[in-house]
């Protein structure tokens, strides 16, 4: 392997190519001038032998590491014969009289050397450099082109082969489209750096078997995986390339090709290699299989990214488990980024690690982001900083579940909620618990106890349209925080587990960033099941202890919302650390609604709220109205009045399959 190429290493392999190709062609010509139809060709000779031999003696000690065929040729196995006939190929390519000499030996212009001139013109000739085993052949270093008898088809140097030993390294154009290059960070976080090395001491201990090293199986986070997975490649002299598991090929045929391609280049240039088998779908089972066989075949480094997937494989492996930076190297990695603006940011970096669990190559990216649109000057500038830092790390740590969690944008806020004051007290104490989290869970100790119920956990009850929703949002809002909201109607899965595997994905997604998590119609997981008639019903029981459980260590807040809290295991919901009770609002919750329910652009006529409070209807509804209502008005061209306003409401009286009473309709 030929890890650093030099200027003068690069004159001195040419040289010393060009040197070894004149050998060779002495040797044709020597044997070209005892056919008895020898040509002017014949005469080209202008070196003899001995003189191409001192000449190669000459260039070779002018390298100051083997050339670059020499490297191919140990890897490789190749014995001299197969080396001359890669050098003839190569002379062809590479000089003019070279090819005239083909052409003028073999009668028939033809140019391209064949397995039979070879035979007969090399001393040191075999046959089994003609098997499609032997090196020449099976690592394709060779085209042969189609021809009735194979000692008569016209050779060509494979073309990549011809590029490397001219002293030109780029990776095959065949592995581009399907292959990215890793480049290694100069550091790692000490956690990280020990498992680097324990790769490294791995590797290192086995590099004089001849046994394939080990496969270096990686579970955890992903970015950071393939972080440490080029720095340890990279200090054992090897460049790492990544490839997903959905690149390698489908068929076997095409499968088998690449892994030989990639072998040969592999060993040539020093790659290794990262497989990526993240959001692999392990009911794939022939993909499954054809990546067994690709983890089975690939020589050389091999790193293995799987958290789903855990295939049995013969080959020796080796499995590390890579977690997060811990907060300490978070906060580490933060401060130094930010080394000069630490006192203007005033323990904003400390709450950053205190709300988001995020890798070190995010921070890093988050970073630099900041250094390319951030040009601190004052005070003004230091808070839009905090602001900017903050919205970059929730948009970093966003969790990757659209098709079980909806984003919300939040748009409430405390003013917007229309609640009794004990309600607004208990949410203001779920926002502030959220915000003393750290102090409370790492600086005073609490966390040292154990991980479980740190969590903060809450359940919010009441009919619909009574403001749960909007009561998650206002805590978003406070705590600058993304909001998901996560029907447990679409989680709860018909087949036994499957529930339990989507809410693992939900939590793992979310647990980087801490975004709030609103598990809605927790009904249709929770219930009254102490009495278990089935195997269903017993699997129930898990899933909700494993909700639970998840959200007593989850490091976010996580909401439950019920329609039906009496229906509730009462065993569960002491492991809920808050619930709120979002009442019926009366008559004067209702007068508020209505007056915080139109927004301030919206031309309102004489509207009488005292009359719009009888309609029996909670705050989900009476957006309604007045929405439909701004239709209706915007439709006329007129400001929104009372007629309006009960045209509306008597369509969402209709929808909810409810009548308007003689009170409500009275105006």
């Amino acid at each position: 392997m030929i890890a650093n190429r030099s200027n003068n290493w690069n004159a001195a392999n040419q040289q010393w190519l060009m040197a070894a190709i004149m050998l060779v062609r002495a040797e044709l010509e020597q044997y070209y001038a005892g056919q008895p139809h020898a040509g002017k060709e014949s005469e080209m000779n202008n070196i003899s032998i001995t003189d191409a031999k001192a000449r190669l003696a000459e260039a070779e000690a002018q390298l100051t590491a083997p050339a670059a065929l020499e490297t191919v040729s140990k890897l490789l196995a190749l014995s001299s014969f197969e080396q001359k006939i890669l050098l003839t190929c190569a002379g062809v390519e590479l000089d003019a009289e070279f090819a005239a000499l083909m052409a003028g030996i073999q009668g028939n212009n033809n140019q391209l050397p064949t397995f039979s001139l070879a035979m007969a013109a090399f001393n040191d000739a075999h046959w089994s450099a003609l098997s499609p085993n032997g090196p020449l052949r099976y690592w394709r270093l060779l085209e042969v082109i189609d021809h009735p008898l194979l000692t008569r088809s016209p050779l060509k140097i494979d073309e990549q082969l011809l590029h490397y030993i001219t002293g030109i390294n780029a990776m095959d154009e065949r592995f581009s489209e399907i292959v990215e290059p890793v480049v290694p960070q100069n550091f790692l976080v000490p956690s990280h750096q020990e498992l680097a090395d324990n790769i490294i001491r791995s590797i290192t201990a086995n590099a004089g078997e001849k046994l394939l090293p080990p496969v270096i199986r990686l579970n955890g986070d992903e970015q950071d995986k393939m972080s440490i997975a080029a720095y340890a490649s990279s200090s054992l002299g090897r460049s790492l390339y990544a490839i997903s598991a959905y690149s390698v090929p489908a068929n076997k045929k095409e499968l088998t090709e690449l892994i030989r391609l990639w072998n040969r280049e592999a060993g040539i240039n020093g790659y290794a290699i990262f497989l990526d088998c993240n959001g692999l779908e392990t009911n794939d089972k022939i993909r499954l299989v054809l990546l067994h066989h690709f983890i089975e075949n690939i020589q050389g480094l091999f790193f293995l990214s799987t958290n789903q997937w855990s295939p049995k494989i013969k080959r020796h492996n080796i499995i590390l488990d890579v977690s997060k930076p811990t907060r300490n190297e978070q906060s580490t990695l933060w401060h130094t980024a930010f080394a000069s603006q630490q006192n203007q940011l005033n323990g904003h970096l400390d709450k950053l690690v205190s709300q988001f669990n995020l890798s070190a190559n995010t921070i890093q990216q988050v970073c630099e982001e900041i250094s390319t649109s951030h040009d601190d000057t004052g005070d003004n500038d230091i808070a839009e900083l905090k602001t900017k830092l903050w919205k970059l790390c929730c948009t970093h740590s966003r969790p990757h579940v659209d098709e079980l969690a909806q984003r919300i944008e939040p748009v409430a806020g405390w003013n917007d909620i229309v609640l009794p004051d004990s309600q607004k007290d208990i949410l203001r104490e779920i926002a502030m618990q959220v915000k003393q989290r750290k102090k409370v869970y790492d600086e005073w100790g609490f966390a040292g106890t154990g991980s479980r119920g740190l969590g903060i956990s809450a359940m919010f009850t009441g009919e619909s349209g009574t403001g749960k929703t909007m009561a998650a949002e206002v805590l978003a809002n406070e705590l600058q925080l993304d909001l998901y909201r996560i029907d447990l109607s679409q989680v709860v899965n018909k087949y036994i587990g499957e529930t339990e595997k989507n809410l693992k994905r939900i939590f793992d997604a979310a647990e980087e960033g801490g975004a709030i998590l609103l598990f809605d119609e927790a009904d249709a997981l929770f219930g009254k099941r102490s009495e278990v008639k089935d195997s269903h019903d017993r699997y129930g029981n898990i899933e909700v202890s494993y909700l639970l459980q998840r959200m007593e260590a989850y490091r976010g807040l996580a909401i439950l919302t019920t329609n039906m809290k009496s229906a509730l295991d009462k065993a569960f919901l002491r492991r809920i650390r808050f619930i709120v009770q979002f009442p019926f609002p009366g008559i004067v919750q209702r007068a508020e609604i209505w007056s915080k329910v139109f927004p301030v652009n919206t031309p309102l006529g004489n509207l009488d709220m005292d009359k719009l409070a009888k309609l029996s209807l909670p705050g989900g509804n009476i957006r309604n109205i007045a929405m439909n209502a701004a239709f209706i008005a915007a439709d006329e061209n007129i400001p929104v009045s009372m007629p309006h306003i009960l045209r509306a409401a008597k369509s969402e009286y209709n929808k909810l399959e409810k009548a308007m009473n003689s009170i409500e309709t009275d105006g």
